[in-house]
């Protein structure tokens, strides 16, 4: 198949499943059998040149012969949204599908897959109104601005908590821009033709261990140097990057606020809870297919026909 009839692969699991080295050797398998693959990263996080150890990005060595495509492609100042995300994704994808490549997302984001490959309009957004609902908010306060959205619009405040300050502003700003906002996610609806998903499963204890393993290793590797090395390039203005599990761990023990055990324990923890929300997503999605953890390339291939 060529062009648009390509499959578009989606590899999904939870942190230190093994995604990524799938992903490689799946698009190795598939150049061998005379179809070449590329990889297309849905990891919010590797976008960031420099993010390299607390992200697991894969390196070099680990790339080598498969293009990456979304990896190392912003600095630090860089606002990795999901609308900006969907944009890049989509782009590459069917790039890869124009030049007969076939391409593998590999997915650590749920939200930013499910922008990727589903039917996910954006509200309209315009700076200079968030501005002045941002400075309102400093002024008055997050409870004022709730109770604000709760009288412009009591369905789009019932989605949305009091205190999350940040989509209380999202909302009124596409409320005064278009006159709604949708505070639910999109059903399961492919933006995109031929997509095949593919999870990876784990059980609980084992995930545990995994991540606490490498929480473990990226200590060993440097993590603390890294993100010290991050902060004389912005990463605390950074608005997206600096939130980073992991980062924003090592940052609270750079400032003396916790103790540098304390910090890799949290992000363990961290790590850990993060990992249930995404298979939490994932399991509701009845579009993926699951294989157990080690799975090789040839049963995705098996899956896919």
């Amino acid at each position: 198949m060529v062009g648009v009839s390509l499959p578009v692969i989606t590899l999904v699991g939870a942190t230190a499943t093994g995604k990524s080295s799938l992903a490689i050797e799946l698009a190795r398998a598939l150049r061998q059998a005379g179809q070449p693959a590329e990889v297309v990263n849905a990891d919010s996080m590797l976008v960031y040149r420099g993010m390299d150890i607390g992200t697991a990005k894969p390196t070099t060595e680990e790339q080598s012969g498969v293009v990456h495509h979304l990896i190392d492609i912003m600095d630090l100042g860089q606002t990795a949204s999901v609308a900006v995300f969907q944009e890049l994704a989509r782009a590459a994808i069917a790039d890869c599908r124009a030049r007969g490549v076939l391409p593998i997302v590999v997915g650590g984001s749920a939200l930013y897959l499910h922008a990727i490959i589903d039917q996910f309009v954006f509200p309209p957004t315009d700076e200079v109104v968030r501005a002045r609902l941002t400075g309102e908010l400093e002024t008055i306060g997050a409870e004022a601005m709730y109770a604000r959205l709760q009288q412009a619009d009591p369905d789009a405040a019932a989605g949305i908590e009091p205190a999350n300050s940040r989509r209380i502003i999202r909302a009124l700003e596409a409320i005064e821009l278009s006159g709604t906002f949708r505070s639910t996610l999109p059903t399961w609806t492919y933006a995109l033709d031929n997509v095949h998903q593919i999870g990876l499963q784990i059980d609980r204890e084992e995930m545990d261990r995994r991540i606490a393993i490498r929480v473990e290793a990226m200590w060993r590797q440097g993590l603390v140097k890294e993100v010290r090395a991050l902060l004389d390039q912005g990463l605390r203005d950074s608005p997206t990057a600096c939130r980073a599990i992991g980062y924003r761990q090592v940052i609270a023990y750079l400032d003396g606020t916790i103790s540098e055990t304390e910090a890799q324990q949290l992000t363990i923890i961290k790590t850990r809870q993060f990992s249930r929300k995404q298979l939490s997503w994932w399991k509701r999605d009845p579009r993926i297919s699951w294989l157990d953890l080690g799975a090789q390339p040839s049963a995705v291939l098996a899956l896919i026909g």
